[in-house]
C-alpha cells in the first residue's frame, strides 16, 4: 500500500510545516483529534481558515467513514474531478471502487427528458444499481445531487455509510447542506456556499489516513 504522504523528505517537511502553521493560526477549536485532522486537511487544500467555522460532523461520522473504507465500500461521487484527485493505490488496498455517472449517455438523456439535472439523474441511477446503501457519497460540485441524496434518505430509506456534503455554489448549495444536517445518517458537511471537488478529495484522503493511523 503506497504512503499517501509526500514521497521525499523535503516534501514531507513542507507538508509538516504547513500543518504546523495551520495548527498555530487556527487557534482553539472544539473538534476532537480525528475531526481536526479532517478539518485541517480541508484548510490545507484551500488556505481558507473559515472552514474551521463551517465544518460540521455527525457524531458517528469518523467511525462510520473509517469502517466503510476498511470494508471496501463503493464511493459515489457527483463529478469526475473527485475521482481524478483520489489516491487510487490506497483505495485499491481497501477494495474501494469509485462511481460517477454524470456523463453517462442514459443519464444525460433522462435529464433532458425529465427537465431535471444530470446530477439528480446520476444519483437516481446509483439508486437503481443498489450502490447507495453502505456507500460513501461525496458531493463536491452539484447541490442538486446532494438534495436528491437527502430525498432518497428521507423518502426511500437509503442508508449511505457516510455523506460528504460540500458542494460549492450560489443556488441551493447552502440549502442542500442544511438538508443533510437534518438527517440521521453520518455526514461531514461544510455549511454555506463554500465547497468544491478539491474539498471532497481532501476529506476522503483524511479518512484514508485516519483508517491507516487508527489500525488496531
Amino acid at each position: 500500500m503506497s504512503d499517501m504522504r509526500q514521497m521525499t523528505a523535503l516534501g514531507r517537511n513542507i507538508e509538516d510545516g504547513s500543518f504546523a502553521i495551520i495548527d498555530r493560526e487556527a487557534g482553539r477549536h472544539e473538534f476532537d483529534p480525528a475531526q481536526w485532522q479532517i478539518v485541517r486537511r480541508v484548510i490545507h487544500a484551500t488556505a481558507d481558515f473559515e472552514f474551521k467555522d463551517l465544518m460540521r460532523f455527525h457524531p458517528d461520522a469518523v467511525r462510520a467513514g473509517i469502517a466503510a473504507l476498511r470494508a471496501g465500500a463503493p464511493i459515489l461521487v457527483d463529478v469526475k474531478m473527485i475521482t481524478a484527485g483520489l489516491n487510487e493505490d490506497r483505495l485499491k488496498f481497501y477494495g474501494c471502487s469509485t462511481h460517477c455517472f454524470i456523463s453517462d449517455d442514459d443519464v444525460i438523456a433522462t435529464a433532458k427528458a425529465n427537465n431535471s439535472t444530470r446530477a439528480i439523474e446520476a444519483m437516481r441511477k446509483a439508486r437503481r444499481q443498489n450502490l447507495l446503501d453502505g456507500a460513501i457519497v461525496a458531493i463536491g460540485n452539484a447541490p442538486t445531487a446532494l438534495l436528491e441524496i437527502a430525498r432518497l434518505v428521507e423518502k426511500e430509506g437509503i442508508r449511505p455509510a457516510l455523506i460528504i456534503g460540500v458542494p460549492v455554489g450560489f443556488v441551493s448549495a447552502a440549502e442542500s447542506k442544511e438538508a443533510i444536517l437534518g438527517l440521521d445518517v453520518p455526514y461531514v458537511v461544510a455549511r454555506g456556499r463554500k465547497g468544491g471537488s478539491a474539498i471532497a478529495v481532501a476529506i476522503i484522503h483524511a479518512f484514508l489516513l485516519l483508517a491507516k493511523e487508527m489500525e488496531p
